[in-house]
Parts: C-alpha cells; structure tokens; sequence
C-alpha cells in the first residue's frame, strides 16, 4: 500500500546525484521541485543551483520547474537558470508532470524527477511513471502545512527503508 510513495532513489542532496552516470543510463530530462530541493524556501537560485543547472545543460539535459508556488516566486527563481517551468502545478495531480515532459521533448522512460516531499513530488512523479529521486530538505524551516505533513513522511521513510534493506538481502 506504501510503496505508491515511495522513491526510486533517496539521496541526502539534489548535489550529490550523480547525474553523469544517469545521462549514460540514457536519462536526457530532469524535473525538480524548487523549494527546500534546490534552495531554502522562497530563496533565490544560488551560486550551486546556478552550477547545478550549467553542468547539466552541458551534460545535455534538458530541465523544467515544476512548482505548486505562485509564478512570481518561479519566475525569480528562474531568473539565473533559464530553465522550462510551470507554476501552480497542483502536485501531485499528473498532468504537469506530463505537460513538463512535452516541453522537454522527453518521456517517462528518459524522465526524472527530484523533489523532497514525498506526498507531492514523489507521488505525483510515481503516479505518471517517472523514476523519482528523494532528497533531504535543505532547510528544517517550512511553512506549517508542510511541516505537519513531515510527520506521516517519516512513517513511510521508515517503512522505505526496511523494504530497501529486505530488496538488499534478497539479492
């Protein structure tokens, strides 16, 4: 019943994926979350998100905002990246998820998804087949209705993690 939420990949950081070898696995577009995946909440795009979104234009990704904010906080996140976005996106319904692959020309099966939250990003992302990667917030900080959904989160982490630990022992 949990594992309609749970992630393909749980990493500490956006900053630690290894997206060199994920480009040779034949993934070409990446879709993130903006708040507390890449920057603290409502924080402009900073001097590693800049480096981030560089590298991975070089490595010839292509990457799209997919944000439930407002446009003006997308927007002014956006300013440095000068990524594809969308605004509003009513995670995790998936038709934005959809509509974020068609601006990026790619599909599910060449598709990624990088969010921290699990009932929004995760699900969403799952729901529309995208592989889904996990990462930590950045910042404890959060407006309260996140930070009340932080507490069923740690109940399916936990249960993310002993399934992880029984797939490893079986192998």
């Amino acid at each position: 019943m949990l594992h309609k939420f749970y992630p393909s990949e749980y990493v500490d950081s956006v900053y630690r994926i290894d997206f060199e070898h994920l480009h040779k696995q034949g993934y070409r577009g990446v879709i993130f979350d903006i708040d507390n995946t890449l920057v603290p909440h409502g924080a402009p795009a900073d001097a590693q998100a800049e480096q981030l979104f560089a590298h991975l234009k070089k490595l010839g990704f292509r990457c799209c905002l997919l944000s439930n904010n407002k446009e003006p906080r997308v927007r002014m996140f956006n300013r440095t990246i000068r990524a594809e976005y969308i605004f509003k996106a009513h995670k995790p319904r998936t038709a934005n998820y959809k509509k974020a692959m068609q601006l990026l020309k790619t599909t599910k099966d060449n598709t990624l998804f990088v969010g921290d939250q699990i009932f929004t990003d995760i699900w969403g992302a799952n729901l529309t087949g995208i592989r889904t990667i996990l990462v930590k917030p950045i910042n404890p900080k959060e407006e309260i209705q996140i930070v009340l959904k932080r507490y069923p989160e740690k109940l399916v982490l936990h249960f993310y993690k002993k399934w992880q630990k029984r797939k490893k022992q079986d192998k």
